[in-house]
């Protein structure tokens, strides 16, 4: 967060990752309106708040979050709206407050580090907890997919989200398990993973053996990368001309969606063919990239805050143009294939 600080005593709990890079590209200005999609403690909301006289609406599906943040509000004396929601219902939410166009979107895609170190939320094999990861407390949780899905959904689950080569091994072994006892615990996971794949000899230069498998619950538990399509185009729509898209994302899956999105909506998508002409589709683009390949934080800042090794940022300012019809299924695919 910068230098400045809030008005009351309230802190920020987390540094948020590429803070700076972020700031750069949003350039927040007084007198206008951004939001933060993903609210989680507050670090994007009270540093573009800080550096203008703007007002910003925050969302999050985390009910915690919003409550949190309650002191967050009084001290911006009204300039942060807390909106309970998901930032891929964003158009709605902010229409519903009688606003139609923003200046500026800041996404922080995936699990929050107020998330992860809850253990009681059951989002860490760091830490004990309830089997849960439900971002909104509803729906089912990640003890309900390992209990009862076949051993064939949990396998595919966890290779597609996780993308974890032994997820068969991982599949079967909790298959096996669950027969005599019901996965509750976050350890109980945690550890079967650690027995069936084992521990790497230079535990330091690779990841622990349950952080894929945890991802890929997390992920599908939540619906995240559904969330995150629906969610940049959702921003597209309400950003103003000159307004810009800034998304922060922590895994391959996600910034493959990130990335593609930008290429289609910069027009830099690559010919399907080197042997067949490019053709042009008469679709203007809908942003111009800030960032072309995107920002990966700096060795200062892996240093303080190791979450920040795989973040990358993408960004786009949004030009005059018609919004680009959202092709889910066109992104969708980009997880499975890789591209």
């Amino acid at each position: 967060m910068p230098d400045k600080a809030l008005t009351s005593p309230t802190r920020v709990l987390h540094n948020p990752v590429l803070l700076d890079e972020v700031l750069s590209v949003l350039e927040p200005r007084d007198g206008a309106i951004y939001v933060d999609g993903t609210f989680g403690a507050g670090g994007y909301s009270s540093a573009i708040l800080n550096q203008a006289d703007c007002v910003v609406y925050a969302i999050d599906r985390d009910r915690e979050a919003i409550a949190n943040g309650s002191a967050m509000v009084k001290a911006f004396a009204g300039r942060l709206k807390l909106i309970e929601g998901r930032f891929s219902d964003l158009c709605q939410l902010l229409a519903a407050r009688g606003v139609f166009k923003v200046d500026g979107v800041v996404l922080d895609v995936g699990v929050s580090s107020m998330q992860l170190d809850q253990a009681e939320r059951g989002f860490s094999f760091m830490r004990d907890g309830p089997l849960d990861m439900r971002m909104s407390s509803q729906g089912l949780s990640a003890a309900d997919v390992v209990n009862e899905f076949t051993p064939q959904q949990l396998k595919r689950i966890i290779a597609v989200y996780g993308e974890e080569k032994r997820a068969h091994s991982i599949a079967g072994a909790i298959a096996r398990v669950r027969e005599d006892e019901p996965f509750e615990r976050t350890s109980q996971l945690a550890q079967l993973i650690e027995k069936t794949i084992g521990v790497p000899r230079h535990k330091k230069k690779t990841i622990h053996p349950a952080t894929r498998t945890f991802q890929a619950l997390r992920i599908f538990v939540n619906g995240e990368l559904d969330e995150l399509v629906r969610g940049l185009g959702a921003a597209e729509q309400v950003l103003a001309p000159g307004g810009v898209l800034a998304v922060v994302s922590f895994h391959s899956l996600e910034d493959r969606i990130v990335k593609k999105f930008f290429k289609k909506r910069t027009g830099s998508m690559p010919n399907p063919s080197r042997h067949q002409p490019l053709v042009d589709d008469g679709i203007a683009p809908s942003f111009t990239d800030l960032v072309k390949g995107g920002i990966k934080a700096g060795d200062s800042e892996t240093s303080d805050n190791p979450r920040a090794r795989s973040a990358r940022l993408r960004a786009g300012m949004r030009t005059g143009a018609p919004v680009i019809d959202l092709d889910e299924s066109e992104l969708a695919q980009a997880i499975i294939r890789g591209v």
